[in-house]
């Protein structure tokens, strides 16, 4: 493909809720352009977008792709992104270098909940927003409901450019109020004839071309002088005003289309030649320290890396934005992340699976590379002596905890590699190895995320995994004060073992008094890693226990902290008393005291009346107004207490807290009693004691695996 220059490229991302028509609207734009000679469908597995095993099997788009074309003078970076909120880094990530959006909306459907997701990331970016009306050829197609709801959920700044004369089966005439003609397509689509508008409609398409106008000029002052004084705008100050408007996210203009019989097609990539901003007409990209970067190819080169991709037989692909300058094969970069020096040996430009090798890519193109040896989303790259770093992309948290475990033996290491792969591709993907619960958290964003994760382990990676629900990292405490001599004594022939312990403990909290009644000789406090503290105090008089054996004895007590009595969960928030005991001028040994303070801890624990304590998180959950009761009974059947419930945007948003142990089950139950419609976030907040009865369960549970272990 030919060079273009800054203000011939446009990079311009699809977004709208899954079944919208995203990946059906490229085949038309992409067959209409001459990058392809037959449309591909989803149905049928051949579509540029859509193109991975996984995607064809679920016949959904699950991962962003670059997929660039050209029309007329123009280069146009398309940016294909998945409908679902689970693939909220995907969206995110593309949305972030790209320089325009265009959501689709379903006219069967309206607004959907993954629109209005979606919206809220178009308005954190400020992203200039194109509108189009998709399925106007089904038969329960419904225009001016859909712009309706689209005014209702992101203003009334959202602005007809185009609607359908006869929407349904028989659908094939569009009339646009910008340029106030009317399209008629041949039944199976492509190039429309232009007619003049018909008279039956002269009336609506005038009022719509008035509000078009007022629209436009009660956002540009230049325009509402000019509006004044002629009662109008031509067909250039129309565009000119949109195209200001579109930069500032003030302007969104709603078109027309049916990506299936492709018509409506063409026209939008002529509004997004000729009005759409280009990269170095938006605002500047800054650095972290506030510094901003000029989209000019006569600057230094930087580049931004916002997507990583492994694929069989090539390796990793780094797809990247080009900041500033000119990126050329040969040039060698600094990470600004890493430090790591990285030759371009490679440069393509992307059309889905297909790559075409090029020379360079100026500022504002998109493209990618191969091979880098340390550089990862969110790493800015740089010419040497022009140090900068763009922030980085901020993904969502995950909601969605699952533990995954080979099944076959001696393939942990194989595992724990690609588990390192998906993390490298999808930075919404966090695994923790849990030593406290001794199992492989994957940390993800819903079911459908977590489907995919699996399906690349078991096809992409050859493993036999198991998703199981994780253990529940519980806490152990006490509510009152109790009291041992423990003696330790072993002998089998030469030098024995023995240690005598007289230790106190109590439950503690902050502000608590100092222990009376003690000769207290020395106090270590500890912040335990996992939360809470233990108080150790030496309380010996007259050398029954000589100094050197008390970090043996704190050594016991800590063992048995980190597997506590009850389940073997961690003990948090004790004070210990040691005040007396024993010892042997021969047997007595570090090994001794460290086993006898253990076991005086564990039997004064199972006096103390024990309790087991729960993680509580922080929800959020944001849903549509009507299915608030449901969601809220919902809740109380998992034990969570519902806080409040505010309104943002056309969300009701119900707070409260729920026991982590019952958020995997609440996560599956809001997705069904939803059908989707409805997210949530969770953030780890407190800890509060589990109730009776589950505690005496788990307790015994515990037992039971501790006789069989």
């Amino acid at each position: 493909m030919a060079n273009f220059d800054i203000q011939h490229i446009k990079n311009v991302v699809l977004v709208g809720h899954t079944g919208s028509g995203k990946t059906t609207l490229i085949e038309s734009m992409l067959f209409d352009a001459g990058s392809i000679t037959r449309r591909g469908s989803i149905i049928d597995k051949n579509t540029v977008g859509d193109y991975t095993e996984i995607e064809h099997e679920k016949q959904k788009t699950l991962f962003s792709k670059l997929i660039n074309t050209k029309w007329k003078d123009y280069k146009i970076n398309l940016l294909d992104t998945p409908g679902f909120d689970d693939f909220a880094g995907e969206i995110i990530g593309a949305m972030r270098v790209a320089d325009c959006g265009l959501m689709l909306l379903n006219a069967t459907m309206g607004v959907e909940v993954g629109t209005d997701i979606i919206w809220e990331y178009t308005d954190q970016y400020k992203l200039p927003m194109l509108l189009a009306v998709n399925h106007l050829d089904n038969e329960k197609a419904d225009f001016d409901k859909t712009v309706r709801q689209a005014k209702a959920h992101f203003g009334n700044n959202v602005v007809v450019v185009q609607y359908p004369v006869n929407q349904g089966e028989k659908f094939d005439t569009i009339i646009d109020v910008l340029n106030m003609v009317c399209y008629k397509y041949p039944a199976e689509g492509g190039k429309p004839e232009k007619i003049a508008i018909p008279d039956s409609e002269r009336e609506r398409a005038n009022t719509l071309h008035q509000e078009l106008i007022e629209t436009i000029a009660g956002n540009d002052e230049t325009l509402m002088e000019r509006f004044f004084e002629k009662g109008e705008l031509n067909e250039d100050e129309m565009k000119l005003g949109l195209h200001h408007s579109l930069i500032k996210h003030e302007i969104f203009p709603i078109f027309c289309v049916s990506a299936k019989s492709n018509m409506g097609c063409g026209r939008i990539m002529s509004f997004i030649d000729n009005v759409c901003p280009s990269a170095y007409e938006m605002p500047k990209q800054k650095t972290i320290d506030d510094k901003e970067i000029q989209c000019s190819e006569k600057e230094r080169t930087s580049i931004f890396i916002y997507k990583t991709l492994s694929e069989p037989h090539v390796g990793d692909l780094s797809f990247f934005k080009v900041l500033s300058g000119k990126i050329k094969v040969g040039d060698e970069l600094t990470n600004e992340n890493t430090g790591q020096v990285e030759r371009i040996n490679q440069l393509f430009e992307v059309e889905g699976n297909k790559r075409t090798s090029v020379n360079e890519l100026v500022a504002g193109d998109i493209g990618a590379t191969l091979k880098l040896k340390d550089t990862h989303i969110n790493n800015t790259l740089h010419e040497k002596g022009f140090p900068i770093e763009i922030t980085p992309i901020d993904f969502p948290h995950p909601n969605l905890t699952i533990a995954v475990e080979g099944t076959k033996k001696g393939e942990e290491e194989k595992l724990s590699m690609a588990l390192h792969q998906l993390v490298e591709e999808d930075p919404t993907i966090k695994v923790e190895v849990s030593p406290e619960l001794k199992q492989t958290l994957i940390h993800c964003h819903g079911e459908l995320h977590l489907s995919v994760i699996k399906w690349k382990l078991e096809n992409a990676f050859k493993l036999s995994v198991e998703f199981k629900t994780p253990r529940i990292p519980y806490r152990e405490t006490i509510r009152k004060s109790a009291e041992t001599i423990y003696r330790h004594k072993k002998q089998s022939g030469g030098a024995g073992q023995f240690a005598e312990v007289s230790m106190k403990i109590e439950p503690w909290y902050e502000g608590i008094e100092e222990p009376t009644g003690y000769s207290i000789r020395g106090k270590e406090e500890i912040d335990l890693p996992w939360g809470g503290k233990l108080v150790y105090y030496n309380c010996i008089v007259g050398g029954a226990i000589d100094a050197r054996f008390h970090p043996s004895i704190l050594k016991g007590i800590m063992d048995k902290m980190q597997q506590g009595p009850l389940t073997g969960s961690y003990v948090r928030d004790v004070r210990v008393i040691v005040f007396d005991g024993k010892m042997h001028s021969v047997d007595s040994n570090d090994m001794a005291f460290k086993t006898a303070g253990m076991m005086a801890f564990k039997e004064n624990f199972h006096n103390a009346d024990p309790l087991l304590l729960e993680p509580f998180h922080h929800l959020k959950v944001h849903a549509p107004e009507e299915l608030t009761g449901s969601i809220m009974s919902n809740m109380q059947t998992h034990r969570a207490v519902v806080e409040g419930m505010d309104s943002e945007g056309h969300f009701t948003v119900i707070t409260g807290h729920i026991p982590y142990a019952e958020s995997h089950k609440f996560s599956s139950d809001l997705r069904s009693l939803t059908q989707g419609r409805a997210r949530f976030e969770m953030e780890f907040s407190h800890y509060e004691p589990v109730p009776f009865e589950m505690q005496k369960n788990l307790v015994e549970h515990f037992k039971d695996e501790d006789e069989v272990e």
